[in-house]
């Protein structure tokens, strides 16, 4: 895990989600992993009062196919915000390297195209014992940290369209 420590533990000030729709974005590849960073995702959104009906959690096959659902969610417009969840762990082939090289490359492009936040939460590992690690409980877990990323980058959002 980064030495650094976690960015929940650094933020300062209070982040409200209340009335803020929220969708999350989980791969089911290393759902053992994947599933542990949707809990921390859902755990910030409902610690910043998320209420439950204005978040919508939508399943993917892996990495590689989060930016097109995130396309799709953001060309919908019902969401404030998209929290992209995956994991992709370093095997004996390139692969690792093509997916999670397209996967941040995807999610960015949505991102940088989108009036709402694209929050990255992909874990990229060269090991599943480093990829638990960071998705074990708690406020260093890498879904809480995109979720109030997320929230953060809203929050600023809605403070520039009103100067």
């Amino acid at each position: 895990m980064s030495s650094e420590g976690s960015h929940a533990e650094r933020s300062s000030g209070s982040v409200d989600a209340a009335g803020v729709r929220v969708a999350v974005l989980v791969a089911r590849f290393n759902g053992d992993v994947t599933e542990r960073l949707l809990e921390g995702a859902l755990a910030c959104l409902r610690t910043h009062g998320a209420a439950e009906g204005d978040v919508d959690v939508y399943r993917v096959p892996g990495a590689w196919e989060l930016p097109q659902a995130a396309a799709r969610v953001v060309e919908a417009g019902r969401h404030d915000a998209v929290v992209a969840l995956g994991c992709v762990i370093r095997g004996e082939t390139p692969h690792f390297e093509y997916v999670s090289a397209e996967a941040n490359r995807g999610l960015g492009a949505v991102a940088r195209g989108s009036k709402a936040p694209v929050a990255f939460g992909v874990l990229t590992t060269d090991d599943r014992a480093q990829a638990l690690a960071r998705a074990a409980e708690g406020p260093g877990n890498k879904g809480y940290e995109a979720a109030l990323s997320a929230l953060q980058m809203v929050a600023l959002y809605r403070g520039l369209e009103t100067r």
